[in-house]
């Protein structure tokens, strides 16, 4: 998912990955902050994965619960795609999201080639753009 992003990600032993694998270990602990659905493919593995988690955020006029949810890291192999997987595993996340949390907002980033099966399941722009910084750190020595 990443590398068709555009990110460098690296070999396997690549200090994200370390990291990251830590952290998902640590979130599979949390049934109702975090969940993941994937397809596995007979020969293949798996093959598409859907992942999201719950925030916790300041109660607004909208969201008195302030619980909000982000799904994240959506992505089909190259070679699975247009077969309805990562459908399915969004459509489970979502029922996640309703079923078993107290998210009422779901956010998520789109690429140009999901946005259109994130707007059929009915995610819109937001009123106000997304903005991001990112920080600059020292190096480590």
């Amino acid at each position: 998912m990443f590398s068709s992003m555009g990110s460098d990600v690296g070999g396997h032993d690549a200090e994200w990955r370390v990291a990251a694998a830590g952290w998902f270990r640590d979130q599979l602990t949390r049934p109702r902050q975090f969940a993941g659905f994937v397809i596995e493919h007979p020969a293949d593995g798996v093959v598409s994965a859907a992942l999201g988690s719950c925030d916790a955020r300041a109660p607004g006029p909208h969201d008195v619960s302030g619980t909000q949810g982000h799904v994240f890291n959506i992505s089909t192999e190259p070679a699975h795609r247009r077969c309805g997987y990562g459908r399915a595993c969004l459509t489970e996340l979502l029922t996640w999201f309703r079923t078993d949390t107290d998210v009422r907002v779901v956010h998520l980033n789109a690429t140009p080639e999901g946005a259109r099966m994130y707007q059929s399941a009915g995610f819109r722009e937001p009123a106000f753009p997304s903005m991001r910084l990112l920080l600059e750190r020292p190096a480590k020595s």
